[in-house]
């Protein structure tokens, strides 16, 4: 009994600990369990590599995938994403995903020859990069190479399969080859390949999701089948059969990456993309559900507002002029995550926990919004305003896009903004009223340890422009 006890008591301290752990970097709000949308750099083959991120963070995902060849940036013309670039430009490359909050996590569709030498270089790039995926089409007698190699640096290789008359245009051939060998070896299934090739693409999907040989996706869905030059259009309303492929996977447990690789309307996709993003998104909720959700939904019914002061329009929030804005649901413990925008001086702010709409300030915690600060104690962008100061500066300049997730659990608040931590506050610390823990003074009329631990989600109008994006929130309670 004794022993049972103690066993329990363990647990608990465990998840406690998980429970409240601190926010270190911000999480990936993929809304279907263990599925991770992301985009093919190749959508966007007119742009740069890092204009493709941009893009990317416009449509709200949190993953990429790069193509060798393409241009990396406009201040290199002559630079190229490609396992051989140097070390300059591969830190370049980190550092622009890190400021956009974005992962890359596959690589292809390059080639693997019978050649060790040339096969590490990938690999180790690839090492390097963090990527996970490798897409390729090989020579059949490269994979005993190949094979020996994803087990060494434990990186998939997802044979992919262009139109026929290329080789693994049927997945018959790519499940020869997998045969035999190990989990790192399996499919990059693009689906309106198989549409050009004739090939069913949600049955193609079961006869390798069967042996569990689908490593990762190229999505997309045609407005014609088995024609060469059908080209894509927004999920759901092609011939692809869109919501069975997902069903099915949800159904056979799939688990993995997404990336939506666009091939038409080449210069203006991302209207036809977040529509991709927003048919998957709803379907990832229903099938996978992870507990990510937009916090507003799109028509604002689920929001307290003056009509007109607020517009909801592509995922973006924008402040029209006439009041805040407030859920009509109540959160206590939860993850929210944003990205904000402000003009030069604009100020505002996201008041979490409201308990009461009728003296708010009273009766919050507020994060404070602004291009730099407002000249307030404890006042500068991500401050628990007027408590607690950021412990780095880390606002991008007035006009650029900031991604910010706010974590409240419990007596914690934890705030993480373009990916760096910046506060770690204890609440219970702030014990008297009109005082801080550093001893400075507020000008909140009772401790912050009383203020209410559930209450609504808002943002603040306070008198200039501002915009908020891809909000989404997590909840635990």
């Amino acid at each position: 009994m004794r022993t049972t006890k103690l066993v329990i008591a363990m647990v608990m301290m465990l998840s406690v600990s998980a429970y409240a752990a601190p926010l270190r970097d911000h999480p990936a709000t993929d809304m279907g369990a263990g599925w991770r949308l992301g985009t093919q750099a190749y959508t966007f083959n007119r742009f740069t590599f890092f204009e493709a991120v941009d893009k990317a963070a416009q449509i709200g995902l949190d993953w990429i995938e790069a193509y060798p060849g393409q241009r990396l940036c406009k201040e290199l013309p002559e630079a190229k994403m490609h396992h051989t670039m140097p070390a300059g430009q591969r830190e370049l490359v980190q550092k622009k995903l890190a400021e956009s909050g974005i992962r890359l996590v596959c690589y292809g569709v390059v080639g693997l020859p019978n050649n060790e030498e040339e096969c590490r270089r990938v690999f180790n790039f690839c090492k390097i990069m963090g990527i996970e995926n490798i897409a390729s089409e090989p020579p059949e007698d490269a994979f005993d190479l190949i094979d020996r190699l994803c087990r060494e640096y434990r990186i998939a290789v997802a044979i992919h399969n262009h139109p026929k008359p290329s080789h693994y245009w049927n997945p018959d051939t790519v499940l020869k080859v997998c045969q035999g060998r190990s989990k790192w070896i399996g499919a990059c299934a693009d689906t309106g390949h198989w549409m050009r090739s004739g090939v069913n693409p949600l049955e193609a999907v079961k006869q390798l999701q069967a042996e569990k040989r689908i490593i990762y996706f190229h999505l997309k869905d045609l407005n014609e089948f088995g024609i060469r030059n059908a080209h894509d259009v927004p999920w759901g309303k092609g011939k692809a059969n869109m919501p069975l492929i997902l069903k099915y996977l949800a159904e056979s447990n799939f688990r993995g990456v997404f990336s939506a690789e666009y091939e038409h309307n080449w210069l203006n996709s991302v209207p036809e993309l977040q529509q991709c993003a927003k048919f998957f998104n709803q379907a990832s909720w229903m099938l996978k559900p992870s507990g990510w959700k937009p916090l507003l939904k799109d028509d604002l019914s689920n929001a307290q507002f003056k009509p007109g002061s607020w517009t909801l329009e592509n995922d973006v929030l924008a402040r029209q002029g006439g009041g805040y804005i407030w859920t009509k649901e109540r959160f206590g413990d939860f993850i929210l995550d944003l990205e904000f925008k402000v003009v030069k001086g604009a100020n505002s702010g996201v008041f979490i926990r409201t308990g009461n709409l009728r003296d708010l300030v009273q009766n919050s915690i507020e994060v404070q919004i602004h291009d730099t600060g407002d000249g307030a104690t404890h006042g500068d962008c991500g401050a628990i305003y007027n408590c607690l100061s950021p412990s780095k500066k880390v606002t991008k300049p007035a006009g650029a896009w900031n991604h910010m997730t706010i974590q409240a659990m419990g007596p914690m608040i934890y705030v993480v903004m373009n990916g760096v931590q910046i506060i770690d506050m204890n609440v219970n610390e702030w014990d008297t009223p009109h005082k801080n823990k550093d001893g400075s003074r507020n000008k909140f009329s009772k401790a912050i340890k009383d203020m209410p631990r559930e209450g609504f989600i808002g943002f603040q109008d306070h008198g200039q422009p501002v915009w908020y994006r891809h909000v989404r929130i997590k909840k635990f309670n």
